[in-house]
């Protein structure tokens, strides 16, 4: 049986993975299929891809995206969360920073750099008409746990997540939220390193059909509500608004979506060159 090892953050979206795991769907297909938590998110994953430590990542769109161009040797072979993400702007509960103009110019706490929290900081400086280069400050934290303690104790101001993950910590007043900021495109996509595709297209197929059919019925599983709001620690309220909020996909990205994404990476300079569709892409 083929061990294939794939990657993705210890979230509520990836709850679907979890449950064909648990119910041993992917090796009754002849697949040993290994989950790997990345806490430190897309940069981390970008690494995993580039290393071979993971043969496939459920990974931001806008990041692999700008890892591949960077010479991430992986490609796209479909879109997982159609819908956008929710990016909480998060400050020190007790910090005296009220608004999204009041963090102009000062640090933003990122996993890493090319990580999500560090390309939706420009997208935000863009949307709110900020000096790219000037209003513009990182601080590298790692993950939430290193955002925590970056922004307690002053070595970041302001630290952009997941709006549901992240609303724990705004409940319990370790985190503000001051903000929203979602995604301009469908926020995670299925990556796949090139030479394990390769050689293993049909098993990739396979683990996509198990996974796609979870997710075209998530919504209508009993108690969904309740089994996320346990598991990942969510107030049930909470739980149902991301519900309403977040549909999957079980569709490749478009070339317009993936046109929308480079041309805005290419605005804010953080990819120096923008590729053709099918560089990026795979079609199973």
């Amino acid at each position: 049986m083929k061990t294939i090892n794939i990657g993705g953050v210890p979230e509520h979206f990836n709850l679907a993975w979890y449950l064909g795991l648990k119910n041993a769907e992917y090796k009754n297909s002849g697949s040993n299929l290994r989950w790997k938590d990345y806490f430190g998110g897309t940069g981390a994953m970008c690494k995993g891809l580039r290393d071979g430590d993971i043969d496939m990542a459920v990974i931001l769109t806008e990041g692999i995206i700008k890892d591949i161009i960077a010479g991430n040797k992986s490609k796209i072979v479909q879109v997982f969360v159609e819908s956008p993400l929710i990016w909480g702007i998060h400050v020190s509960h007790d910090s005296n920073y009220k608004t999204i103009k009041d963090i102009k110019g000062t640090k933003a706490a990122i996993s890493r750099y090319g990580s999500g929290s560090h390309l939706m900081a420009y997208i935000n400086a863009q949307n709110n008409g900020w000096d790219l280069k000037e209003d513009l400050d990182f601080e590298v934290i790692k993950n939430l746990d290193g955002a925590v303690k970056g922004l307690t104790e002053g070595k970041a101001d302001y630290f952009m997540w997941e709006k549901f993950t992240t609303k724990p910590l705004v409940d319990n007043s370790t985190f503000r939220r001051i903000g929203n900021c979602p995604s301009p495109w469908p926020c995670f996509v299925i990556a796949v390193r090139e030479d394990f595709l390769k050689t293993n297209k049909e098993d990739v197929k396979t683990i996509l059909n198990i996974v796609n059919a979870t997710t075209s019925e998530f919504k209508d599983i009993p108690s969904i509500d309740r089994m996320i709001a346990n598991r990942y620690e969510q107030e049930i309220e909470d739980v149902q608004e991301w519900l309403s909020l977040t549909e999957w996909s079980q569709e490749n990205i478009s070339k317009d979506t993936v046109a929308k994404v480079q041309d805005e990476l290419f605005a804010l300079d953080i990819i120096p060159e923008k590729w053709d569709y099918n560089e990026l892409v795979e079609k199973l």
